[in-house]
């Protein structure tokens, strides 16, 4: 009914690309009785489960074919001294009767090998009858899909996109429910450092910009696309002014923010002109690892960007080494407003924030799970018991990037992302 909520979780994007959008609806708008629908889930199945049996055929194939193999010298000089025997049967001692007795019992094993080729032909042959059904399958659904011509088919994505445009317009921030897996997008570099893309620019720039190390650095390398930064190929080289420390930095709306090397002056770089536009202290920052992240690594101060604009995450000694959260004014580096999250910075990983939620890792290691959110909006905070799966053993970087709705890590010298999964409620006055 147009009373009823509708509860909508996001991922923002998958990793080739596509936007997702997935809702759980009133249970009067289910489609699973939708015949299209249950014929293509039937077909999901039944590749999946060929998928499988062909990994497993694969496999036994590739061992079956060692052994026989490594049995070929073995069949050929058995074949041989079988032939000396055949035409002088005089020369078959005691001593080579046993010896071609134990030639033979070596190829015993040989077959149970035989006899699970007879079994795999069976295998194959089903494989292929499934694989036929399959094809006709799909010309059902191509032709029951044809029943509709090219204009209503049009008009029909027309009205999808507009509700979907109104879908998303509604969205707007959510709270995080889950990770997803890691998505490996590179092996390069030290073990720690950090990468980045822009977190405001269109969805058509995909620089990618890397910064290898935690210390004195100075050298930024920026990628064209994120495939040169795949291949390391079509780059440019920033040559800072100031050496940086720890691996918080962001690119936000064309300008890099990082933490000065030996001090808690944050600076903004800004790429097109190669100069600093400004530069400022954060009062009472910590710095030189007296507030780092449990890796260490000079980690006092953290940059961050969510769909609210630009933060600072670092600690102070008048707060007792717990996390601060600051609101900063991209433009001049002030610190807008700044809340006391109570959770001590030298017991986190690493955190990130959305949708001003700053959620805070318990560990940078293995068996690490998000563990706390603080709500700035709110000033409240909870535990958290989402998982996060920490494929490299250990994180040095982890943000957050509102244009794709994923997060960046770097991992052990890998380059790692994951997409996030944001939970809505939505009141709608009506059929969206």
């Amino acid at each position: 009914s147009p009373d009823e909520g509708w509860q909508v979780y996001t991922s923002a994007q998958a990793p080739d690309g596509k936007c997702l959008c997935t809702a759980v609806i009133p249970v009067q708008g289910s489609c699973s009785r939708d015949l299209r629908s249950h014929q293509l889930r039937q077909l999901m199945e039944k590749v999946q489960n060929i998928s499988q049996s062909m990994e497993v055929l694969d496999l036994r194939t590739y061992r079956d074919l060692q052994y026989v193999r490594n049995t070929e010298s073995l069949m050929k000089g058995l074949d041989s001294r079988l032939k000396v025997a055949a035409e002088s049967q005089k020369s078959l001692n005691a001593k080579s009767f046993q010896e071609l007795k134990d030639k033979m019992t070596e190829l015993l094993p040989l077959l149970p090998v035989l006899d699970q080729y007879k079994s795999d032909t069976r295998l194959i042959v089903h494989l292929k009858e499934e694989v036929r059904n399959l094809s006709g399958s799909l010309l059902a659904i191509q032709e029951e899909m044809g029943a509709y011509d090219y204009e209503e088919l049009q008009q029909r994505v027309l009205v999808l996109e507009a509700r979907l445009h109104a879908c998303m317009q509604k969205l707007g921030c959510g709270k995080l429910t889950g990770v997803s897996n890691p998505i490996t997008i590179r092996a390069s570099g030290s073990r720690f450092g950090s990468w980045m893309t822009d977190t405001m620019t269109p969805s058509a720039d995909s620089r990618v910009w890397y910064m290898d190390g935690y210390y004195k650095g100075r050298r930024v390398l920026e990628f064209r696309t994120l495939n040169d930064f795949v291949t390391g190929q079509n780059f440019v080289q920033h040559l800072l002014p100031h050496p940086w420390a720890g691996t918080g930095h962001v690119v936000f709306n064309g300008s890099l923010y990082y933490n000065k090397y030996q001090s808690n002056i944050a600076v903004k770089y800004h790429f097109r002109s190669r100069s600093v536009l400004v530069q400022r202290s954060l009062a009472g920052a910590g710095y030189n690892n007296t507030f780092p992240y449990s890796w260490g690594g000079f980690s006092d101060i953290d940059f961050m960007v969510d769909e609210n604009g630009l933060w600072a995450v670092y600690t102070t000694n008048q707060n007792a080494g717990n996390i601060v959260v600051s609101r900063v004014d991209p433009q001049t580096l002030e610190v807008l407003r700044s809340w006391d999250t109570g959770y001590p910075k030298r017991s986190a990983g690493e955190s990130f924030m959305i949708c001003g939620t700053l959620y805070v890792t318990n560990s940078h290691l293995a068996g690490a799970k998000i563990y706390f959110a603080y709500y700035t909006n709110t000033s409240s905070y909870e535990y958290t018991d989402i998982p996060f799966h920490n494929q490299y053993s250990h994180i040095s970087m982890l943000d957050y990037n509102p244009r794709e709705r994923v997060l960046y890590t770097w991992n052990n010298g890998h380059q790692v992302i994951y997409n996030v999964t944001l939970f809505h409620v939505i009141k709608t006055s009506g059929e969206l």
